[in-house]
């Protein structure tokens, strides 16, 4: 079985870091829009539970 050039293995690594880098964007700017949002449109209610054993 031939081994993989170094150029090919650069590649493959550059390739799986831009969709890293891409995915792991795309999910923070999402989650942080939903959060804002939430945040703004609904008041957070704080009720004080004391802890039972």
């Amino acid at each position: 079985m031939p081994q993989m050039s170094p150029l090919s293995w650069l590649s493959m690594f550059l390739m799986f870091s831009s969709i890293y880098l891409l995915f792991t964007m795309i999910n923070y700017f999402f989650i942080f829009s939903e959060n804002t949002n939430n945040m703004n449109k609904a008041t957070i209610s704080t009720t004080y539970h004391p802890w039972k054993w």
